[in-house]
């Protein structure tokens, strides 16, 4: 049975970095919003993790920034890899004004429970956590909200506006019918854990060796790995022992060898990510808007999936806080979104892609080739400006949003 149904002006359904950002600001601004989050808290590994200088920044002009640092992470001022025998330096943060610059190595839950305790504070803001959205409320063909089931049973939330950031399977999309276009992703990632030697000084984030691409994020304690494979390889490449698997890690990264027996004892401890690039043609329906992965599914590269939706839910309090709080949002409104945002996501993914098809690919398939530093990244090695131009452009990202919506 379906219990009496709770009414808000915003109903935002998935609690990841898009979501959470979104009904703070929101709710920082007066606008009554529910989160609904179907897990029972944020403990989820092998997440995006990499809080850039946007997202820094952002949290700084909430006047949250020296707080946030105070959470466990690591600083990230350059960015460089080993391609072979050949260390290559293709980014520099240092470039950027001193509060942000640097990428903060942050356990996504970290961020989360941070944005979470804050947004609690906030009178209008309510965080609902096993609460799932199974489906949407619909009235003369405009969304008026969601249906979901959680501890208590089924449950109905209507809203003047629903905000779907229930990431890149997105059961709210699927609902309203929304297209999705496929960009194509040639390659996954299976992600481990190594323990970190505290006396080791090489924090290289890109591991290559031909036909072998290893990325190891320094967590402190442990080694954050990711193991870049190709497109559905991953069954055949788990049919063969673990050991095989090891060998390969430790060819392109030697620094794992003395530790990744101890993390790597089986495939258990092994979570294949599957890597997709895709976004959607239309990002809204009449009273539905969606943001984050559940419109825009980024690939791993560069790390800035968790970014570019903060970006998004930045944008969109900018241009519909007032007019929810007044009750005045249109469809055109809920558009205007898509239009702020669609020209950093294309630009964004077409980045991606091109790394994919440039770099990756050519990488696994030439385990038998000579591997030789690609001249673009010889020219940026070289160049210290270029180094800063960069990593301001990864660090910043196409179009960073401001905070403007005021605290109500």
């Amino acid at each position: 049975m379906t219990g009496p149904a709770t009414s808000v002006q915003c109903c935002i359904v998935g609690g990841g970095p898009a979501g959470m950002m979104l009904g703070t600001l929101l709710a920082r601004a007066g606008v009554r919003t529910i989160v609904l989050e179907k897990h029972g808290d944020f403990l989820r590994d092998f997440r995006g993790d990499t809080v850039h200088p946007s997202t820094l920044r952002i949290i700084d002009e909430l006047g949250l920034l020296d707080a946030f640092l105070e959470r466990p992470h690591q600083k990230l001022e350059v960015i460089g890899g080993w391609f072979g025998k050949e260390h290559v330096q293709l980014g520099d943060f240092r470039g950027l004004p001193k509060r942000y610059a640097f990428i903060a190595m942050v356990p996504q839950w970290e961020f989360l429970d941070f944005i979470a305790d804050h947004a609690k504070q906030l009178p209008a803001f309510t965080l609902r956590m096993r609460a799932e959205a199974t489906g949407l409320v619909k009235e003369e063909g405009r969304v008026v909200g969601v249906r979901g089931r959680g501890d208590d049973g089924d449950f109905v939330v209507r809203a003047d506006c629903t905000v779907a950031c229930d990431g890149r399977h997105s059961t709210l999309r699927a609902a309203a019918g929304l297209a999705v276009e496929d960009l194509g992703a040639p390659i996954d990632v299976l992600w481990f854990r190594v323990v970190r030697d505290p006396a080791a000084t090489d924090s290289s984030l890109a591991r290559i060796a031909p036909g072998h691409f290893v990325v190891t994020i320094d967590r402190g304690d442990y080694w954050q790995c990711a193991f870049v494979i190709a497109k559905g390889g991953a069954a055949a490449l788990q049919q063969r022992p673990i050991a095989e698997f090891r060998a390969q890690v430790v060819d392109a990264a030697p620094i794992l060898a003395a530790h990744i027996d101890a993390g790597v004892r089986s495939w258990d401890d092994v979570k294949l990510l599957t890597v997709a690039v895709d976004r959607l043609k239309q990002w809204s329906r009449p009273g539905l808007l969606c943001i984050g992965d559940a419109a825009h599914a980024m690939s791993p590269i560069g790390g800035v999936g968790i970014n570019l939706a903060v970006q998004d839910a930045v944008a969109a309090a900018n241009l519909l806080a007032a007019k929810l709080r007044a009750g005045t949002a249109t469809p055109d409104d809920l558009d205007a979104v898509q239009r702020r945002r669609w020209w950093p996501t294309k630009a964004t993914q077409a980045a991606q892609l091109a790394i994919q098809d440039n770099v990756l690919v050519p990488v696994m398939s030439g385990a038998d080739a000579k591997l030789e530093v690609p001249l673009p990244m010889r020219i940026v090695t070289a160049l210290p400006v270029l180094q800063r131009g960069l990593a301001r452009l990864l660090g910043m990202g196409v179009r960073p949003e401001h905070v403007r919506t005021p605290a109500a």
